[in-house]
């Protein structure tokens, strides 16, 4: 097993320092837009600035001023949690019988920031209307700034730990995805294979409980299917996406099995799109647009009438992944995509047609892609 980087303690993801140059980067968009104090409350950002993943359950912001430390409003359940992972010394913790937007608002209050003008991520999904309506009535003489899709912007670019982490990431879902596999056989259950592939993740390294997307059968053209408890047969195809994290960094990677020997035109159909796929990899370098890479795939899937349409990204980010969100599309490939690619950004590079899918973790690097995933790419037979 490959080791993940070391931190300042076991339970901190990244030392310090480099938490404080993130938020330094914040800090110059907080001056750019006039904010005094930035509320953070999207997990994934709570996690890249502070180090802390809380819970969903209750309401658990930060505050980031322009100068001077942060503080973050802590459950006070999840403190012992809180110290264990975040680098912040200031913290004010609550009861389940207090209101933490209440405890927010005090906070507010007594740092003298009530007045201010503070920066919101309006794109956070801990921030519905009717919680950011309760801060706005405790703080009616506060300016709001909107802060949305500013550090998803930010956290496009990984730096070498986040690619550690990635990188380790990639090794689980390659060895969850071959124990899948292995385990198919004619009369075998799917769930058979799902459990084989969570049971690799979880002794490999895996820190999250969702690991698989599975389907098989008739079923294989639903990549988000639910799954079932279908046997296998002789021409069947097992659909695996497997999804680990680490750390909260995720690597995906899909492959198609077929139980028995494929006919012809599914065959076919394996080729092209392994092929088209490929070519796509190999345009992947800084400075390419992303349309044109997109359009490698897409056109190459449509001429060959494997499909009549094709709607879906061809890929998006991929990095740190916070519940509820479950995919980060902050980038992500069309045939409208205006962006270019650069060096540091890592991908879930996708195609699936005639109910095959082949996909892999993509890094790009100065030189061009790195397939971070490294399962052989081909249509597995068993």
């Amino acid at each position: 097993m490959s080791e993940a980087p070391e931190a300042d303690t076991a339970h901190r993801a990244f030392p310090k320092a480099e938490y404080e140059a993130r938020i330094a980067k914040v800090r110059d968009e907080m001056r750019t837009r006039g904010a005094d104090v930035l509320l953070v409350d999207c997990v994934e950002h709570m996690a890249y600035l502070f180090g802390y993943v809380p819970p969903a359950a209750i309401y658990q912001p930060a505050l980031l001023p322009l100068d001077g430390d942060p503080v973050v409003i802590v459950r006070t359940l999840d403190a012992p949690t809180f110290t264990e992972q975040s680098w912040v010394e200031d913290y004010v913790s609550f009861g389940d019988d207090e209101d933490p937007v209440t405890i927010l608002a005090a906070v507010v209050q007594r740092r003298g920031w009530a007045s201010r003008a503070i920066a919101v991520e309006f794109d956070s999904h801990f921030l519905p209307v009717g919680r950011f309506r309760a801060i706005e009535s405790a703080l009616p003489n506060v300016h709001f700034i909107d802060f949305s899709k500013v550090i998803w912007e930010i956290r496009l670019i990984k730096s070498e730990r986040e690619i550690a982490y990635l990188r380790e990431a990639s090794r689980i879902a390659d060895a969850a995805l071959i124990a899948s596999i292995e385990a198919a056989a004619p009369g075998v259950s799917e769930r058979e294979c799902a459990a084989a592939l969570y049971a690799t993740a979880l002794r490999e390294g895996a820190d999250n409980g969702r690991s698989a997307l599975l389907a098989a059968g008739k079923r294989t053209d639903s990549l988000h299917g639910r799954l079932g408890d279908h046997r296998f047969e002789k021409g069947d195809i097992l659909h695996v996406e497997s999804i680990p994290l680490v750390r909260g960094y995720g690597a995906r990677i899909m492959r198609s099995t077929v139980i028995g020997a494929p006919e012809e035109d599914l065959a076919r159909a394996a080729d092209i799109l392994l092929a088209a796929q490929q070519a796509q990899f190999d345009a992947m370098k800084p400075g390419a647009a992303a349309r044109d890479v997109d359009g490698i795939l897409r056109r190459a899937v449509l001429d060959s009438r494997l499909r009549e349409t094709y709607t879906n990204f061809t890929g998006y980010t991929l990095g740190y992944i916070g519940l509820p969100k479950t995919s980060d599309f902050t980038r992500a490939f069309l045939p409208d995509s205006s962006w270019t690619l650069e060096a540091g950004m890592v991908f879930h590079m996708y195609t699936y047609a005639q109910g095959l899918a082949f996909s892999d973790t993509i890094l790009v690097t100065p030189t061009g892609a790195e397939r971070l995933t490294r399962s052989d790419r081909r249509l597995f037979v068993r």
